[in-house]
């Protein structure tokens, strides 16, 4: 593998033609759903939870009993002061599973731990001028027995596995991040994912950074509100992500959602030049505008949530980001109707908010006849998406509602990963 081509995460799958449900597979089914609905919902009864999948009172209330054996649901406090029997409510265990994210990023590295409702339970984190595979491996040598250490024995055995959120051929940007002449080039020849599972207890799985942060947006914050929504995330260089009918969609390749590259026209010189959205709407822009005015710029990274007080050159940023955010916005509508933009980044929310109304303002001013208007909204989750979004890979692959599962049965023939 060259950085990140095989290996990837397919989070939206096709049932095979020739095959029918078995079974096992509708159990399982029925239990992922269940579970997706209790993480969307938070709280739910045992009639509320029949409701809302259409399943009869006694198989919902089976399931339920089930998947609070195998530790994956608790019972809240009964709820009193309605006529009959009290209702008890139930919800997401947070001890029900344990997941690692790791990203990848071209200023930094994050390694997190996170619990069954995407709290983080430890993290670590480092920076440097630019990613090299040697130093990434031996962060993740240093930073994983530290982050796994005090977990009990059953703690340890409920971990479901490591999401790396890395962006995909890295050797490609040397130039952007200041990196020497040539320096990115190793990333050609390493296959990050099976070094890094060579020191991992768990297994292992790679996709990009900013699907990842898709990822985090839909399983952990507001994105599941929308059936269909296109996801941007602002960090270094800006990356994107896909959710289709309800599933993060990575495409045949795991690139779909690569937004970077859509060719955004410019006036320059006074005449149009077509650049891609990559060099219009990254931080890296803004990190550029700096040194150029003699500025240190170093804190952007160091101090996502509080970027100092960078005046006329953050104004500047954002209303150049925003004009190639609002067209690639159009351009993407115009192929599908998403319901949804939702715009995120390594960046304070002030200044989040700043430029996705700026964005609206924009794309409501451009000719839209025939497209139906998507809301455009801010992320949830913030700069943190592409690591939390590393750690939700082995949880949605475990337990995320999935129809393939309808048409396989699991190896050891039971409904969750093999807990004790």
């Amino acid at each position: 593998m060259t950085g990140g081509e095989t290996d990837i995460v397919e989070t939206r799958l096709s049932a095979p033609a020739a095959s029918g449900a078995n079974q096992t597979g509708v159990r399982l089914y029925n239990e992922r759903l269940i579970l997706s609905l209790m993480r969307r919902r938070r709280h739910l009864s045992k009639i509320e939870v029949a409701r809302q999948t259409g399943l009869s009172v006694q198989t919902a209330s089976a399931i339920v009993n089930q998947l609070q054996a195998d530790g994956l649901l608790k019972r809240e406090t009964p709820q009193r002061g309605r006529v009959g029997q009290p209702t008890v409510p139930f919800s997401l265990d947070p001890e029900g599973a344990f997941s690692l994210g790791l990203k990848i990023g071209r200023r930094s590295c994050d390694l997190v731990l996170i619990d069954f409702v995407g709290a983080t339970r430890q993290r670590a984190h480092e920076t440097f001028p630019y990613p090299q595979p040697a130093a990434t491996l031996d962060f993740v040598a240093r930073a994983l027995p530290a982050l796994t250490t005090e977990l009990t024995a059953r703690q340890r055995s409920r971990l479901t596995g490591l999401g790396v959120a890395t962006p995909f051929y890295l050797w490609n940007w040397g130039a952007e991040v200041g990196a020497p002449p040539g320096a990115m080039d190793v990333w050609r020849n390493v296959d990050i994912r099976n070094e890094i599972a060579s020191i991992c207890p768990v297994p292992v799985i790679l996709c990009n950074d900013a699907s990842s942060a898709c990822a985090a947006e839909f399983f952990f914050g507001e994105g599941w509100r929308h059936h269909d929504f296109l996801y941007f995330f602002l960090g270094s260089f800006i990356g994107g992500g896909v959710v289709i009918d309800g599933a993060l969609f990575t495409g045949r390749t795991g690139t779909a959602g690569a937004l970077g590259p859509i060719p955004i026209m410019r006036l320059e010189n006074g005449r149009l030049v077509a650049r891609q959205l990559i060099h219009c709407a990254s931080i890296y822009r803004l990190e550029e505008a700096l040194r150029a005015a003699g500025r240190d710029p170093s804190s952007i990274w160091r101090t996502p949530d509080a970027w100092d007080d960078f005046s006329t050159h953050l104004d500047a940023w954002i209303e150049e980001t925003a004009e190639a955010l609002a067209y690639a916005c159009l351009a993407a509508i115009s192929v599908i109707d998403f319901e949804a933009v939702i715009i995120d980044g390594a960046m304070p929310t002030a200044v989040r908010s700043r430029l996705v109304e700026r964005v609206a303002e924009i794309y409501e001013k451009l000719d839209r006849r025939g497209l139906i208007d998507p809301t455009i909204k801010a992320g949830a989750i913030g700069a943190d998406a592409r690591a939390l979004g590393g750690a939700a890979l082995p949880l949605i692959a475990n337990f995320a509602r999935d129809r393939e599962v309808l048409f396989k049965e699991p190896p050891n023939g039971s409904p969750s990963p093999n807990f004790p």
